[in-house]
């Protein structure tokens, strides 16, 4: 039976430790352990051999370093180690029921902006280890000890690029839950799910006793099978040896304290040896196994940042849009990507949760400004983006180099387009706008509408995308020419709050389009939308009425955890004064030509604002 008909559905274990018992049979230091795949290949296939025979199901090759920046023969490194772990596997017994895992580890290199590898040269260096052991035989890609869901990223798109293994990844968290590069437990789940590996959890840093808290928090956000590899312990030095405190009797017992809590793959790390294996599966073994649920949350990520859809309603960011922008159209046009990023600062400082990105001009090439803006964005923001385009190029490219799990914008109901923009979704993950008009254009109802929307959730079923990361757009479209608009498009976001129980957005300005006094309508437009359901709300979060009406909402609604967010923004504020004279404290900052201070501009990387500072 295939691993991934097995994942979730029974026990499964993988190995122990490797480096720490190489060190044991005479690894010295600074000696890189996978060229014992060539010099010592007895040691490597008897060390997978006891693990076998411990009982595990999924043993590593001996490859975790084996990458092009240590390694000038990559392949053959490779293929030995993949050789010697199928030789191990047979000599134990264990063909039927045991599987040979592509051991890949962390290249050892920053990923651009915070380091120099970009993106595709390091699902390259991926590639060619995954490639290498595929052909020699692997049955599973484990991606382990990853700091940097980043990296993650490029070595899972390189695992589904050159096979179609199943592919497990293991992150590293310290205590509090954050990657090293800034990114929590939910927020790395949503990413990996998006990328449609089969499993994924925490390996290395500590030991079982501290992985108890993350384990849980696994539990309560993951959909997929769970996997927990700790160490044993903390090391220490003894007669110049290195030990671990965790025996395994004590490892076994907190490991099914761990299993309890619905784990479902279980193994070890530095320092657990097949003894601690062994203990712990006659420990696991005997509890009940619990499958994985299916968790409904909806998330859009960025490296750092998790902002959760449907809890509360989420302020889009709408002014990197060229659309009625001459200045930023100007910016394209001249690649002043420093104007974007004061922009996006801007409504960083204002409130947004999430930042649209639309950089479609006819005469610019838009998938490479795309890439471009991207990277830029997400080298001096935390928001998680929106990419707004119906470039099928620019969105590929978006989508491979972004780091999180993005918002889409958008796909429509018209086949041709589905069979574009699905695809590259489920690929690479994100939460997809829905646009519900189809070949027929726009439907006048929301009856007409909401029949639309079903189509695209369908069709996303097909594809693998869940329902969750569906977000339909109920199209506000002006009320000066189609009096009757506004009626349509709420019960549309009614209806898929009711019907559907699902997710909506609006670009809430576009009801006002033609009409004076636009914020008036725009603002109160707001407040009804979210009134029936609204979960996502593009709007210039730079405009005091339309933040005045969505922080009075979540106030009023108790979605304002004791009211910070409004007395923060209104602490100020003077009965008579206009919401404009009174504003909210990051609105009024936020739309200051100065925005950012001469430090702020030199650590956020905008260079031609950092000059303006320079000459104030």
């Amino acid at each position: 039976m295939g691993l991934r008909e097995r994942l979730g559905k029974e026990w499964l274990f993988c190995d122990g430790g490797t480096g720490s018992i190489l060190q044991k049979l005479g690894l010295k230091g600074g000696e890189l352990p996978e060229l014992w795949n060539l010099n010592r290949p007895e040691d490597i296939k008897n060390l997978n051999k006891g693990y076998f025979e411990a009982g595990s199901n999924i043993v590593n090759t001996n490859t975790f370093g084996a990458n092009r920046f240590k390694f000038d023969n990559v392949p053959e490194i490779v293929t030995a180690a993949a050789k010697l772990c199928q030789q191990a596997r047979k000599e134990a017994g264990r063909e039927d029921d045991a599987y040979v895992a592509i051991d890949v580890g962390p290249t050892g290199k920053l990923l651009e902006p915070m380091g120099d590898l970009a993106f595709n040269d390091a699902v390259d260096v991926f590639a060619e280890i995954i490639k290498a052991g595929y052909e020699a035989g692997g049955d599973v890609v484990v991606i382990e000890t990853m700091s940097d869901s980043y990296e993650a990223k490029a070595a899972v798109v390189a695992a589904h690029e050159v096979c179609d293994l199943p592919v497990i990844v293991t992150m590293v968290y310290d205590e509090s839950g954050k990657l090293l590069t800034g990114g929590g437990v939910e927020g790395t789940v949503a990413m990996l799910e998006g990328l449609k590996v089969d499993a994924i959890g925490i390996n290395c840093g500590f030991g079982p006793k501290q992985m108890l808290p993350i384990a849980e928090r696994l539990v309560k956000c993951c959909s997929l099978p769970i996997v927990v590899n700790p160490n044993a312990g903390l090391p220490r030095t003894e007669n110049g040896q290195t030990v671990y405190d965790v025996d395994p009797e004590e490892f076994a017992q907190i490991m099914g304290d761990i299993a309890k809590l619905g784990v479902h793959v279980m193994g070890g790390c530095c320092g657990t040896t097949p003894d601690h294996i062994r203990t712990m599966i006659n420990t696991v073994k005997a509890l009940p196994f619990t499958a994985p649920t299916i968790k409904n949350t909806t998330y859009v990520t960025s490296f750092a940042d998790c902002v959760e859809i449907g809890k509360k309603p989420v302020i889009i960011g709408e002014r990197i849009n060229p659309t009625g922008k001459k200045k930023l159209q100007q910016a394209l046009r001249d690649n002043n990507i420093d104007y974007i990023l004061t922009e996006a600062l801007k409504q960083e400082e204002a409130g947004a949760h999430i930042l649209d990105v639309n950089v479609g001009l006819p005469e610019i090439d838009e998938p490479v400004m795309m890439e471009s803006v991207i990277l830029k964005i997400q080298s001096i923001t935390n928001l998680p983006l929106q990419l707004d385009t119906t470039d099928i190029e620019a969105l590929e490219r978006g989508l491979r180099i972004y780091n999180g799990k993005p918002m889409v914008n958008s796909v429509n109901g018209k086949v041709e387009n589905i069979e574009a923009v699905m695809p590259l979704v489920a690929k690479y993950g994100g939460v997809l706008v829905g646009l519900p008009l189809d070949e027929e254009g726009i439907p006048a109802t929301a009856e007409g509408r909401l029949a639309v929307a079903k189509r695209i959730y369908e069709a996303a079923d097909k594809y693998g995308i869940p329902r969750k990361d569906i977000v339909i757009d109920g199209l506000a479209m002006t009320i000066s020419s189609d009096p009757d608009s506004a009626i349509a498009t709420l019960d549309t976001v009614k209806g898929v709050r009711d019907i559907y129980n699902g997710h909506s957005i609006l670009g809430v300005s576009n009801i006002s389009f033609g009409l004076p006094a636009r914020e008036l309508i725009n603002s109160y437009f707001l407040t009804m939308a979210m009134q029936n359901g609204l979960s996502c709300a593009i709007i210039n979060p730079c405009n005091d009425p339309m933040m005045a009406s969505y922080r009075s909402f979540n106030a009023l609604m108790n979605l304002d955890p004791k009211l910070e967010e409004f007395i923060g923004a209104f602490s100020d504020y003077v009965a008579g004064s206009g919401i404009a004279a009174a504003s909210s404290k990051s609105s009024s900052a936020a739309s200051s030509n100065t925005v950012l201070t001469l430090a702020e501009a030199i650590e956020r990387g905008v260079t031609g604002r950092a000059t303006e500072a320079m000459k104030e």
